[in-house]
């Protein structure tokens, strides 16, 4: 048992334990062995560890792309991501950046695709190839980020809403006319959501702040300056280290993670070496 008593089991027929490891956010999942799938009673403990823990780590899982996208299935209907190509598991996101395929904006925080009238609910990475050095991830507790403002800023910040765009996927259109009807597509596909600035978690009833400055326009029913300038006091706040967990990738890593009360942040610093990570995320509820 560790000091702050983060090494639990929820019963004992529950084959796996749970560490603390960031203040806020973060456990690795020890004794459980993704290859054999969970059952339902290993399943709600596993899922209610991630609400609570918001990132669960579980090392040395060497899963196949169908392993994971199975595994991936049990949390509920998987994504498939409008702008990265098909192959034989189209629920699948390869992120394989190097010195010929630069990183795109994963690091940028943000919460995956917010773009969406339903963003994604969990993300499921698993690691494939590591540079030597560099390449973590971090996470935000955006929980802790709301309980963190004063309270006449939650009270002046709860009700608002705030239009998102796939605004960081714009790049990837050129301006001839095949493009430019893509993007019409694209655009007709991903109207402009509204989101809630501060969203209620569908479990656990916290409230967590819910803009991003990946995907976040701007705060409807205000003016574009008072918009710009509140939005950038909120995105501010993900940089407060004590709200952050950072972790450390090693081939056969799977990461879990809860995008209704999280943002995160792959640290881009490793170019030219390669990090490869398949991607499956786990489509969510309308915010409220």
């Amino acid at each position: 048992m560790t000091n702050n008593a983060a090494l639990s089991r929820e019963s004992a027929a529950v084959p796996f334990e749970v560490e603390r490891l960031g203040r806020h956010l973060g456990a690795e999942v020890r004794g459980l062995d993704l290859k054999k799938g969970m059952n339902p009673e290993t399943f709600r403990a596993f899922e209610a560890a991630l609400v609570e823990h918001k990132v669960l780590c579980l090392r040395d899982q060497h899963l196949t792309t169908a392993e994971h996208v199975a595994v991936s299935r049990l949390f509920g209907e998987l994504e498939v991501h409008p702008f990265r190509p098909e192959g034989e598991f189209p629920e699948i996101m390869v992120l394989d950046n190097h010195k010929d395929n630069p990183v795109l904006s994963t690091d940028v925080w943000h919460s995956d695709t917010t773009f969406r009238v339903r963003p994604t609910k969990y993300t499921i990475l698993r690691c494939q190839i590591m540079p030597k050095t560099g390449g973590d991830t971090l996470w935000c507790d955006m929980t802790a980020v709301y309980e963190g403002l004063s309270d006449r800023f939650r009270s002046m910040i709860d009700g608002l809403k705030a239009v998102h765009d796939f605004k960081n996927f714009r790049v990837l259109f050129k301006n001839t006319p095949e493009d430019r009807q893509r993007l019409l597509k694209m655009e007709e596909l991903y109207p402009n959501p509204v989101h809630p600035v501060v969203r209620t978690h569908p479990v656990s009833g916290k409230k967590a702040l819910y803009v991003n400055p990946q995907f976040t326009l701007r705060i409807e029913d205000l003016d574009d300056d008072e918009s710009q300038a509140l939005l950038q006091v909120l995105f501010a706040r993900v940089h407060v280290p004590e709200y952050q967990f950072r972790f450390r990738w090693t081939p056969g890593t799977m990461v879990f993670w809860d995008n209704t009360a999280t943002q995160h942040y792959a640290a881009n610093d490793y170019y030219p070496e390669r990090r490869r990570m398949e991607r499956t995320a786990v489509i969510g509820d309308r915010p409220f």
